[in-house]
């Protein structure tokens, strides 16, 4: 379609939609968006509503006053103020107390306890709605859990239809998951209240036809950090106020990331609300766009998994939120955007992934409570076919002009939603119906694990994350075959002859797989189907699409990236298996046979580590080679046991889900030892996104660390006698070489501390601290972490701050090219094992799928101080022009001709071979032992990329992925990818555990000789 046409299209389009399916839009069937003349207003409340509205177009006829009651309190009996006032930002612990003083006083009005936090910290549910429907909650959630799996009514669409005209559908709010987006908690305070008290027609038919579901913070850790910023800034008005370095204890912004990987607590609590209540939206607050984006109808790629149903619904809410809410006169609100609605990562795809409606304002908000004037970008008050009335270039702007804006935009939603919910509560259905017979439509029929697949362990962690998402899991009770789907087969190009059509015609031919007993099906007859596919499959980014600006990752392949086996079956005779549904998943390790010797195979498992801390006593080496012993094979890196009891080790071994055999005597094969080395997890001031991922994954494996700052980096002179190991994650924001080294400007302006104190009670929590953020690594911190290498320490980076240990001259025979044309925005790729002797890739076969996102290009140099040039392929094999055809050799006139010598040649990853001018005085020359030694590379152009968006691939096709870089008696190991993140990529944890576990012998397999 010519995308010039669209607009006028899609408009078109979306009116006849709403017209067709919205008696809403009836004039006659409208509720007037007013209050009830007959029920008092609270004057003294009202009236400080207009005083911190900075201007009356900021506000609606819903918000502009505050019902009265005699019983009911409202926000300022703990604010001490209205919501939204300035100067006043709730903890967590205010925003509770007031939702429980509803509760009490209101029978309207449900407090229900959802989880804690990573610190500790609660996380709450309030249910507001009417007297009768709160008495009946597990009558109704037993209608809805109906609707939510229609197996249970036998696909019945009469009785769907009879369940619909009874139950009461449940709208999901979610509020200030980004800590930094201060404006949700008051306004839903003052929401709830508004939705007990207000005795309007508008706001009675929400109440009685509704369920209002609300968790006023999402990111509790992170808004009690984040109040405390907001204090000290009131007690330092003058001074500038330290960034929320931290949000939760782990990550920040990249906590609305985690809905498919499902790592954090606030993601689990949410996700088991939702699913639990049989909620139909969840609507999630968020704030960075002037005035109100409804991004519920985002711009495309659609994530290609969700029900066209749901896209319709995104189309249907969103249109009407905006036009309800410019017939209030209220500028700057909108839809559509430049928002890409492909990633299933953030909260609110919850709802999408669970046959529900996700949502997602983005408001204008100050990062607090402070009135300011706001001057706009010109993107963000031009004028737009899906902007036409746009925000002001300059605004006065409150956080009750913020206020205003997100309870209108949630009232004139729920109230539309109330309006058709017969509509919405039937999609729910069949959104869910519709993902049941997914095998007899769309397929897949299943997706299988094999039960024979070498890595159990990572098998296991991927089945808990599809547990965790509520998907079905079921464990064939005998071995089955199944036909594979293949490919369809290209057509012959006209070279190709009959013969070679034909071969390839047979090769097309599906063929079949036996799976043993114990192998586990995934069925896609079931209601959350979606969210199994949508995480199992492979994703595609055309490169030609035209969206050119991804919001976030566009690959996101879970089985390649746990490492694991997983077979798409399209086959619906695999649902005919005799198969057992699986309660609950668990790690099934344990120790057969007998002997004081144990061997446990390394196929890449993280577990291996977290053995290795937990056995500290015990004496554990590395195979160096493959052996066999107690009849089974075991791979290179394989870990001998001693000095541990049978019983002990079983346990252990029991609880990490490894398998051991025991064994009379140790297997004749050359070991090392495996040590549980001192890590030390360097962290800047600048940000902690991106490291906060790897803290989790080590939390997790009980691998124990010291997490210390650049700063104290520059303080520890001798970092040998305190840490073997020394891991600097990626940084993320600000990341450039000069900002580690120098942190941010401290030639003006104020220290910015970060710790505890009466006015900051929150801030360090269980991660770190300092008297001042600014400064940063500094050129004696530099000095200590060369120091720190050269003296036998190992040092392993990955992106960016590899780039920065080459900047600062830790690997002078390695560079970083300039990519061209190369973009590669979060995707999965093909990677090769090149060195299988290195401690680094034991347990790995030579394919490795890998996360990338525009990773530095590494290239080889053999000559010191010299740059490697990326090259993008073999150097030319064309003769020079001259006499003769293109394979005769060249003359000169008057003399006897000469062969030219061969000249040697080299991989991509490979160093170019010195010649011998080179070698002439070669001091430059890097002898080979001194080289890098590349661990992994990145696979060829044709079988680069697994999913996701590739374009320009082969600027970084066959480049070193992984290096290990000798360095004085140290090691550099540098990663171009990154192998910890977002908890979704744990099959290449172990890239980063074998250095650690290895760090004292990672010269093992080493060749050094010249070619």
């Amino acid at each position: 379609m010519n995308r010039i046409g669209c607009p006028f299209l899609v408009r078109n389009w979306f009116l006849l939609l709403l017209l067709a399916t919205s008696p809403a839009l009836t004039p006659a069937d409208e509720t007037a968006p007013a209050r009830d003349p007959k029920q008092p207003i609270n004057e003294a409340y009202t009236a400080k509503i207009k005083k911190y509205t900075s201007a009356p177009i900021f506000t609606s006829p819903l918000v502009d006053y505050l019902p009265a009651s005699k019983n009911v309190p409202t926000p300022d009996t703990v604010l001490g103020d209205v919501a939204g006032a300035p100067g006043i930002l709730p903890y967590a612990a205010d925003v509770y107390k007031y939702m429980r003083l509803l509760e009490k006083a209101s029978a309207r009005v449900k407090v229900f306890s959802i989880g804690t936090t990573e610190e500790g910290r609660e996380m709450i549910a309030v249910a507001v709605s009417s007297e009768e429907n709160l008495k009946r909650l597990e009558e109704n959630r037993a209608r809805l859990a109906k609707l939510a799996d229609p197996r249970t009514i036998k696909l019945d669409d009469a009785e769907a239809d009879r369940i619909v005209a009874q139950a009461t559908p449940i709208y999901y709010i979610t509020g200030t998951i980004h800590s930094p987006e201060t404006g949700a908690p008051t306004a839903l305070m003052e929401l709830t209240y508004r939705l007990a008290v207000d005795e309007s027609a508008y706001v009675r038919e929400i109440r009685e036809g509704v369920i209002t579901l609300i968790t006023p913070v999402v990111e509790v850790d992170g808004r009690d950090r984040m109040v405390d910023i907001y204090r000290w800034h009131l007690a330092h008005p003058k001074e500038f106020y330290p960034p929320l370095i931290y949000w939760g204890k782990y990550v920040a912004h990249d906590n609305n990331r985690d809905a498919m990987g499902v790592t954090l607590k606030l993601t689990e609590n949410v996700l088991n609300t939702y699913v639990g209540w049989k909620a139909q939206v969840m609507h999630d607050l968020h704030e960075s766009v002037p005035y109100l984006y409804d991004n519920t109808a985002g711009d495309g790629p659609f994530n290609a998994w969700v029900d066209p149903i749901l896209t319709d619904e995104w189309e249907m809410i969103g249109w009407r939120n905006v036009a309800d809410m410019t017939k209030f006169g209220m500028p700057g609100v909108f839809t559509h955007g430049v928002f890409d609605t492909w990633s299933p990562g953030y909260l609110m795809f919850i709802a999408a992934m669970h046959n529900g409606i996700s949502r997602l304002y983005e408001t204008f908000g100050n990062g607090g409570a402070d009135t300011q004037e706001r001057t706009l970008e010109p993107e963000d008050y031009s004028r737009t076919w899906w902007r036409q009335n746009p925000p002001f270039p300059k605004t006065l702007w409150s956080q009750r002009d913020n206020n205003n804006y997100e309870q209108t935009g949630l009232l004139t939603s729920l109230h539309y939603f109330n309006e058709n919910k017969r509509l919405f509560l039937k999609n729910f259905y069949l959104k869910a119906k519709r993902s049941i017979s997914k095998p007899a439509r769309e397929g897949p029929a299943a997706y299988v694990l094999p039960g024979d697949d070498p890595r159990q362990e990572l098998q296991t962690e991927l089945l808990q994350v599809l547990q965790k998402q509520h998907v079905e899991i079921s464990r064939a009770t005998r071995a089955f075959t199944v036909a594979l789907p293949t490919k369809k087969a290209k057509k012959p190009s006209k070279k190709e002859d009959a013969k070679e059509s034909k071969e390839k015609e047979k090769d097309a031919e599906p063929t079949s797989h036996e799976f043993p007993a114990g192998s586990v099906i995934i069925r896609m007859d079931q209601p959350y189907s979606r969210i199994a596919d949508a995480l199992l499959d492979h994703q595609y980014w055309s490169p030609d699409d035209p969206q050119k600006t991804p919001y976030d990752d566009t690959g996101w392949t879970f089985g390649e990236l746990f490492n694991v086996k997983v077979f798409r079956l399209t086959d619906a005779k695999v649902l005919e298996t005799a198969m057992e549904r699986v309660s609950e998943v668990k790690p099934a390790g344990g120790v057969t046979g007998e002997g004081p010797i144990f061997a446990i195979n390394n196929s890449a498992e993280p577990a291996l580590a977290t053995l290795r801390y937990k056995l500290r006593d015990a004496s554990m080496e590395a195979a160096e080679e493959p052996f066999e012993a107690g009849g089974r094979k075991f791979n290179r890196g394989s870990l001998i046991v001693r000095g541990v009891a049978h019983a002990d080790f079983d346990v252990a071994v029991n609880e990490t889900g490894l398998h051991a055999i025991a064994l009379s005597a140790a297997p004749a094969v050359k070991t090392h030892a495996v040590r549980a080395a001192r890590v030390a997890f360097v962290h800047t001031w600048l940000s902690t996104q991106t490291e906060g991922w790897w803290r989790l994954a080590l939390d997790n494996l009980k691998i124990p660390y010291d997490y210390i700052s650049t700063q104290t980096v520059a303080k520890i002179e001798d970092l040998n006698a305190k840490y073997d190991a020394i891991l600097f994650p990626p940084v993320g924001f600000n990341s450039s070489s000069t900002a580690i080294i120098n942190g941010t400007a401290t030639g003006w302006g104020n220290p910015l501390p970060w710790k505890n104190t009466p006015e900051t009670p929150n801030l360090v929590g269980k991660n770190d601290s300092t008297d001042d953020m600014r400064p940063g690594l500094g050129w004696e911190g530099v000095a200590h972490l060369q120091s720190f290498v050269a003296q036998g320490g190992v040092l392993l980076t990955a992106t960016d701050t590899s780039r920065f240990v080459l900047s600062i001259g830790l690997a002078d025979s390695v560079s970083v090219g300039t990519a061209q044309k190369m973009n590669i925005v979060g995707s999965v790729l093909g990677a090769r094992v090149v060195d299988a002797l290195s401690p680094i890739s034991y347990g790995y076969d030579e394919k490795v799928s890998v996360y990338c996102d525009n990773g530095p290009i590494f290239s080889l140099s053999s000559i010191a101080g010299a740059r490697g040039f990326r090259r993008l392929g073999g150097h030319s094999t064309s003769r020079p022009t001259g006499r003769g055809t293109a394979d005769d050799p060249d003359f000169t006139i008057g003399r006897p001709g000469v062969e030219a010598p061969e000249e040697p040649g080299s991989e991509l990853w490979e160093y170019p071979p010195v010649t011998d001018e080179q070698k002439r005085n070669g001091y430059r020359v890097i002898p080979a032992a001194s080289r890098a030694r590349v661990i992994l590379r990145y696979a060829d152009t044709k079988e680069l990329l697994i999913s996701g968006l590739l374009e320009g691939g082969d600027e970084i096709a066959q480049h070193p992925a992984v290096l290990d870089v000798p360095a004085g008696q140290g090691h550099v190991v540098l990663f171009s990818i990154n192998p910890v993140y977002r908890g979704e990529t744990r099959g290449t944890y172990s890239l980063v555990l074998n250095t650690i576990l290895n760090f004292d012998n990672l010269n093992a397999g080493r060749k050094v000789e010249e070619k």
